[in-house]
């Protein structure tokens, strides 16, 4: 990304930017289903298990059932391409046209309340087990230090205050123990504990990915291992569900992995596949993930933490899941 950068991690942004332009804008021309909005979508509270997912499908939210494929679906008139509900608050990332999109936050019967202009093609969307904090992450097109073009923006809202944060990139760094600056600094695949302060993200850097903690208030971020990707903080706080590149190289895909956070050992869960998306944990012993085809079609599955089992397919047509109540 910066001059510095080698070919290899060069080709990795224009490779992965490039397909998800195309796949937006391809995207757009898809017709989507509608039907009346639920009375109320209930976003899971921290110690849930089982139930209701709430996905989009056809570019449409959509809630199924985790337990039973043949259940029928409720589709709700609410169009979006990447999605997450929790605590009482959604979150949608909504095509305008094939080029433009906005993030609209909502209440959990996916009533419209604030909507923000967003630069690039969506990529991932969280909300913290509270409702309070939301986190996006977009790939955009410009920045001068990109030899493709290619870099991700990431933004946080804190809805109790109203703070809108387009980016984190001014964040400071402690990048291996010490004060860290550079131009190709990249963040994506947020995820907020308990506190509504602390968080999780995957920071870019001269070719390397490395795993962040991050304290919104302080605006600061301190680095705590390498190859880990998209992580998801588990209910209890304990884990990181994660996105991990095939010897640490993402041209060769991703696994889905578990990352303990006191003894930082890393349990790769039962998923052969090449899993690009940031994983969800549906209870406090299963992660649930986007697998998208050859064709292009996504569906959701489910494996178990502790890397046992095989994985087991939940939704067909779906993506961006969110464990309801």
């Amino acid at each position: 990304m910066t001059e510095g950068l080698s070919d290899r991690a060069r080709l990795i942004i224009l490779a992965t930017g490039g397909a998800l332009l195309l796949a937006a804008a391809l995207g757009f021309v898809l017709v989507s289903g509608h039907g009346d909005r639920p009375e109320h979508v209930s976003p899971r509270s921290a110690d849930a298990t089982g139930g209701d997912l709430l996905v989009v499908s056809d570019r449409t939210l959509t809630t199924v059932s985790s337990a039973d494929q043949s259940a029928p679906r409720s589709v709700h008139g609410v169009e979006c391409v990447r999605s997450y509900a929790a605590g009482d608050t959604a979150v949608c990332l909504r095509p305008k046209n094939a080029w433009t999109h906005s993030l609209v936050t909502m209440t959990g019967d996916l009533n419209d309340v604030h909507e923000y202009k967003l630069p690039g093609v969506p990529s991932r969307a969280r909300v913290s087990d509270s409702g309070r904090m939301i986190s996006w992450t977009t790939f955009v097109g410009g920045d001068s230090y990109t030899s493709s073009g290619m870099s991700t923006r990431t933004g946080v809202i804190d809805t109790k205050t109203g703070a809108y944060l387009p980016s984190i990139e001014e964040f400071s760094v402690t990048l291996e123990g010490a004060p860290y600056r550079a131009a190709d600094v990249n963040y994506w695949g947020v995820s907020f504990a308990d506190d509504d302060n602390i968080f999780y993200a995957t920071l870019a850097t001269r070719g390397e990915r490395y795993l962040v903690r991050g304290d919104f208030a302080a605006r600061q971020v301190e680095t705590l291992a390498t190859n880990v990707e998209c992580p998801s903080i588990a209910p209890d706080g304990s884990r990181l569900a994660f996105k991990q590149a095939v010897d640490n190289d993402p041209l060769k895909g991703w696994r889905i992995a578990v990352l303990d956070l006191a003894s930082m050992e890393v349990d790769v869960l039962a998923e052969d596949r090449s899993i690009d998306d940031q994983p969800v944990w549906l209870d406090a012993k299963t992660v649930g993930y986007t697998y998208r085809a050859p064709d292009g079609v996504p569906s959701v599955w489910e494996v178990p933490a502790d890397g046992t089992g095989t994985p087991v397919k939940v939704a067909d047509n779906a993506e961006s899941p969110a464990p309801l109540t």
